[in-house]
């Protein structure tokens, strides 16, 4: 997104300094594991097999993928980005329907909105006591309005999670530039924010930080607004610059070829688990969180700590976050739209989609055109699991029902202390096929490092299509293929692997 800093370059360098500056706290036991200066290579890679998600993170994996909803000061300005010097008179949204945002979100199949609450020109959508810049002053619902509010309430009416985007950045606020006054102002919004609107469910922070008044730039204490936020809204993520998620290191929503999400930690030893023994451990991500391999054997062999920190895709289904007129034939098509699917959620990361109301206060027609093309795709391509009815066979496999129960807390697994295996699946008649899906139960773990698919083709087992990590979910393409007979190999996995699900799909009109 361009809110992070002025052009990209710097954006991915304050990203990267920010991502390294704020202590992360670990929630419970299962969701890091330090690292033994005795322990063997072997020792480590167990340990990585049984770091597990807390239940914040798993919960929010499960969404698959969720929406943004950048509105504010900006829409009317038909800017991206604010200098906070705007006259809260323009924003007047004649027609605003929050119900309409969350309902067309719903539809779409999309479990759980961010509103941007605040954007880094400072302007509030909720009557905040700390600022003059905000709705209170606005002629809309003659400045009685809150947008926080009618977002909320509709998540909350229509059963889907609510998340808040609060601007570090702030190019409004007087005290901006100075430590300690603003990092107050900030828990202040924060705490309205946390308090007043209900169950919160995930909190998202950027890395912004530009220039106050004063000529300086604050530091931001990041560890009291995850405290507040623990303290608060127990239950809620905190995204991007903070301890449950991380950015997946580009705006195009398209994840790694190997997405881990247990990753190095490097202050997380003994001596921080003692003194900490009653509160949250805090520790920093180790190294550069946007390159290709985070995860790795290699990555992992030398870390202090391990630390279940999973990846979010954002992209905006427009060319910009905020609503433009000029952009209303720039919306991206559903066939787009499930190529990034495929390459976000399909990579074990979660998809953040920015869908933008415009001025009136409305879901755009050309959006909810690409959002309801895209929903028939999906629904298309994944009604039938093409494996359904199919016997299954595995020399040390347990639980082999499983992978096609359509449960996704029932998982197969091997005997002993098997790390791989191979799950041979009669289809009972030839079928044509080109998408795999598989998961992992990650409430066990993450654990598969490398797996092949192949087909009998009346002579030879050949290789359709061959992967390396699962997660959550990996969906996987290839050239279609006709066969009553298909086998998985795993190859390479770092304890006994925990397979949920496994499925053959046709895509349509392909």
């Amino acid at each position: 997104m361009n809110r992070t800093m002025p052009s990209k370059t710097k954006s991915i360098l304050l990203f990267l300094t920010m991502l390294l500056s704020p202590a992360v706290y670990a929630q419970q036991a299962n969701n890091y594991v330090i690292i033994n200066k005795t322990d063997s290579e072997q020792d480590i890679i167990t340990k990585a097999a049984n770091v597990t998600p807390a239940p914040r993170q798993l919960r929010w994996q499960e969404l698959e993928f969720t929406a943004f909803l950048h509105f504010g000061m900006n829409t009317f300005t038909n800017r991206e980005w604010g200098d906070g010097k705007e006259d809260p008179k323009l924003f007047n949204p004649t027609h605003l329907d929050a119900a309409q945002w969350v309902r067309t979100c719903k539809e779409a199949g999309i479990k759980q909105v961010i509103l941007t609450a605040k954007h880094h020109d400072g302007f509030c959508l909720w009557p905040s006591k700390y600022t003059e810049h905000s709705v209170k002053n606005s002629p809309w619902k003659d400045g009685k309005g809150d947008v926080v509010k009618e977002v909320a309430d509709a998540c909350h009416q229509q059963g889907i999670g609510f998340g808040i985007y609060l601007s570090p950045w702030d190019r409004n606020n007087p005290d901006y530039g100075d430590t300690e006054k603003y990092n107050a102002y900030f828990l202040n919004q924060l705490t309205e924010l946390l308090s007043n609107y209900g169950k919160v469910d995930e909190v998202w922070f950027d890395g912004a930080n530009g220039e106050g008044p004063n000529g300086k730039k604050p530091v931001y204490h990041f560890n009291e607004w995850y405290a507040l936020i623990r303290k608060l809204q127990p239950g809620a993520v905190i995204a991007i610059m903070g301890p449950d998620v991380r950015w997946v290191g580009t705006e195009t929503g398209y994840g790694r070829e190997s997405e881990w999400s247990v990753v190095p930690a490097n202050n997380l030893d003994q001596l921080t688990v003692t003194a900490n023994s009653q509160h949250d451990i805090t520790f920093k991500p180790q190294g550069d969180m946007t390159g290709n391999d985070l995860g790795s054997r290699d990555k992992i062999k030398n870390a202090k700590g391990l630390v279940w920190y999973p990846a979010e895709a954002d992209v905006s289904i427009r060319p910009g976050w905020f609503y433009h007129d000029e952009q209303n034939d720039k919306v991206k098509s559903p066939e787009k739209l499930m190529d990034i699917y495929y390459n976000s959620a399909g990579k074990n990361c979660v998809l953040l989609l920015n869908i933008p109301p415009d001025k009136e206060g409305l879901i755009n027609e050309s959006d909810i055109k690409a959002l309801q093309g895209w929903k028939k795709l999906r629904d298309d391509i994944f009604k039938e699991n093409l494996l359904k009815g199919a016997t299954v066979k595995c020399a040390n496999g347990i639980n082999l029902k499983a992978i096609l129960d359509d449960n996704y807390n029932t998982w197969f697994t091997t005997r002993g202390k098997d790390s791989s295996s191979v799950i041979a699946l009669d289809l009972k008649a030839p079928k044509t096929f080109d998408l795999l899906l598989l998961q992992e139960n990650i409430s066990i773990g993450q654990r598969v490092e490398k797996f092949t698919l192949e087909y009998w083709n009346g002579k030879d087992w050949a290789k359709v299509t061959e992967g390396t990590t699962i997660g959550y979910k990996r969906l996987l393409r290839f050239p279609a293929i006709t066969a009553d007979k298909v086998r998985l190999r795993i190859e390479s996995s770092r304890l006994n692997p925990a397979i949920s699900t496994v499925g053959l799909y046709k895509q349509a009109g392909i």
